[in-house]
């Protein structure tokens, strides 16, 4: 397979075992919440996750363009539902945590369908095929005082669309 979602939450389950402060225990249960959610993707699952008026900050070569409040984060997950590219994995390599936020260091995997990234403006080669995006990326998962997720501060080096490659069928988790 070409990602294994599990791997996304994998270190996060680890730590959230052996972690002894309360408070770091429940937004490290959030964050494992809120990954789950998106691998299947669960809409109101994810929303749960969030404080009131998230803000999302997505960086890389063009700058920001994360969403900015309830109804865009909504939006936005709304889209990534129906993009089909829920198939990822971030292979986390460092987990750090303290009473106000998570930080995540790894390497993004996402399959992408085909028609998705044609509609992003991504030239494919087939049009009825999957490709892989592959980029490094930090995240910064902040929390407010009730344990709840006021946004993501995700970073990447921007090279993953121009790095991408496609798959076969026997890749792609969920098709086989």
């Amino acid at each position: 397979m070409a990602v294994d979602k599990t791997k996304t939450w994998r270190k996060v389950e680890e730590r959230l075992a052996a972690e002894p402060s309360a408070r770091k225990r429940a937004i490290l249960a959030n964050v494992l919440a809120h990954m789950k959610a998106e691998a299947v993707p669960d809409l109101e699952g994810l929303m749960t996750t969030l404080a009131p008026d998230p803000h999302y900050h997505f960086w890389g070569p063009t700058g920001d363009v994360g969403p900015k409040g309830t109804e865009a984060v909504r939006s936005f997950y709304t889209s990534f539902a129906n993009s089909g590219a829920h198939r990822l994995e971030y292979d986390v390599e460092r987990l750090v945590v303290d009473d106000h936020c998570v930080v995540l260091e790894g390497v993004m995997r996402i399959i992408y369908p085909a028609p998705t990234l044609a509609a992003m403006g991504r030239p494919v080669d087939d049009p009825d095929g999957w490709y892989l995006y592959e980029d490094r990326m930090i995240t910064f998962w902040p929390y407010d005082a009730d344990g709840l997720l006021i946004g993501e501060d995700s970073y990447t080096v921007g090279v993953g669309f121009e790095k991408m490659r496609a798959l076969s069928v026997d890749e792609i988790p969920d098709l086989v």
